[in-house]
């Protein structure tokens, strides 16, 4: 196990379940088992120390900081946002050291084109389902856990197959990105590189990914922050504390307002309004 000293804030259990990511596992003991690409990893906070242990260490430090974004500060973001809209402050201070976890790519796309009109059980389920069903197993911590197959994996995985791993009608989707991936008519890579309305736009190309989707694979991905997923706890934070209603007009509203960072200021929104007493 290693021991991290955390120097800015961190909200570890509102970062791990705040809709960014969906397989990991919370413990008897409240620590969280999560699976990210190469390995499983078991996480808590001691005072000012995220302890972590893994079925591989190797190179662990830099894999969790990278991770969990535990080197960036938020506190200029936090104060941009604040300048711009004061009413978005306490939604800040309530979140306050939650962080966007940067994720693998393709696990990301798959992630949100299953999310689509979806539940979160429904979302995990389905993608535990592809992972036992194509990915490498692993033991940890006396349990059986598997890591998300590549899509170079999944280039033999037909429709059915999909629908069989309980995806639904999304099933067609991800057959149609696991085809362009590995007939390399799509880069993930190449979203690194290229501006956020590009990004959208060349995502949307692809059947299965509408705004949203696409919004959240940048923000969640590629840390595009200026990106703006719209979804039901921010449509009721919007209705009740700015009285504005549908979606073209919250988008609007939180380009001009939240600019750059918008992604960060959905994120608060999303976890002040779905965790608020």
């Amino acid at each position: 196990m290693i021991r991290i000293k955390v120097t800015k804030p961190f909200k570890l259990e509102d970062t791990i379940t705040c809709g960014q990511i969906f397989r990991y596992f919370k413990q008897e003991d409240n620590s969280y088992d999560i699976i990210i690409k190469d390995r499983v990893i078991n996480v808590y906070m001691d005072k000012n120390y995220l302890c972590v242990s893994s079925n591989k260490e190797e190179n662990l430090n830099e894999v969790v900081r990278d991770y969990f974004d535990l080197d960036n500060d938020y506190s200029l973001m936090n104060e941009y946002l604040i300048t711009q809209d004061s009413k978005l402050e306490k939604a800040i201070s309530f979140s306050n050291g939650l962080k966007m976890i940067k994720q693998d790519p393709f696990e990301t796309v798959i992630s949100y084109i299953i999310s689509a009109n979806n539940g979160v059980l429904q979302i995990a389920s389905a993608l535990n389902n592809i992972a036992e069903k194509y990915g490498k197993k692993v033991m940890f911590n006396d349990k059986e856990y598997y890591l998300f197959p590549q899509y170079k994996e999944l280039k033999d995985v037909s429709e059915s197959d999909f629908r069989k791993c309980k995806v639904g009608f999304r099933d067609k989707y991800l057959k149609s990105m696991i085809d362009k991936l590995n007939d390399n008519e799509i880069d993930l890579n190449e979203f690194y590189h290229l501006d956020t309305n590009k990004s959208l736009e060349k995502l949307m190309e692809n059947i299965g990914i509408g705004p949203k989707v696409a919004s959240c694979i940048l923000l969640f991905a590629y840390q595009k922050y200026d990106v703006f997923p719209i979804d039901t706890w921010v449509k009721k934070v919007m209705k009740n504390d700015y009285e504005i209603e549908g979606e073209k007009n919250i988008r609007k509203f939180a380009k001009d307002t939240y600019g750059k960072y918008s992604g960060i200021a959905i994120q608060y929104l999303f976890n002040y309004g779905r965790n608020r007493n």
